[in-house]
């Protein structure tokens, strides 16, 4: 039997600037989405750029503690999808397990936006469709990228968190 290598090609991804959104409101939630961000900044095809600060917010949904909420840009080396992959592989290395459509969580990461694309695939949808309506989202996102514009609504994050309430929001 023959062993066969797939041939290696100097083709890389482009540097792409993402955002992505980060919450707990299980175990040490500050440690958790301090401890997740570091663990991001470890790959290489991942760079933090900057990250907000973090916020106490009301949970969305079932009868919950609060949460611990932020924001990250990255400039990553990867397509969306694997991108979302190793989210999705972060959040389960630090206990999330998906019970409960809005349930209490360890870690959660958003894959927010993907420079200006606009995608709408099975396993994940850009923006992220409900970002425009989350204060929890849009204060830490306003705070790093105030003027980033989100493609389907054309505004800026700035200018689209004057539009919802931010009751429930406050510094950590």
């Amino acid at each position: 039997m023959t062993n066969y290598q797939l041939p290696t090609t100097n083709y890389q991804l482009p540097i792409t600037n993402c955002a992505i959104a980060l919450g707990s409101n299980l175990g040490d939630s500050l440690a958790i989405v301090e401890a997740a961000l570091a663990t991001l900044s470890d790959l290489p095809e991942i760079a933090i750029v900057s990250k907000s600060s973090w916020y106490r917010t009301k949970a969305v949904g079932p009868p919950q503690p609060d949460y611990i909420n932020g924001c990250a840009v990255l400039q990553v080396q990867l397509s969306p999808q694997a991108l979302l992959d190793i989210l999705l592989i972060t959040e389960a290395k630090f206990g999330r397990v998906r019970q409960e459509r809005w349930g209490a969580r360890t870690l959660d990461i958003d894959l927010l936006l993907y420079d200006d694309l606009i995608l709408d695939t099975p396993s994940l949808t850009l923006p992220h469709p409900r970002m425009r309506e989350r204060a929890f989202v849009l204060v830490p996102l306003a705070e790093i990228a105030p003027n980033w514009i989100d493609p389907v609504s054309g505004k800026a994050i700035a200018t689209l968190l004057q539009a919802v309430d931010c009751t429930g929001v406050s510094y950590q």
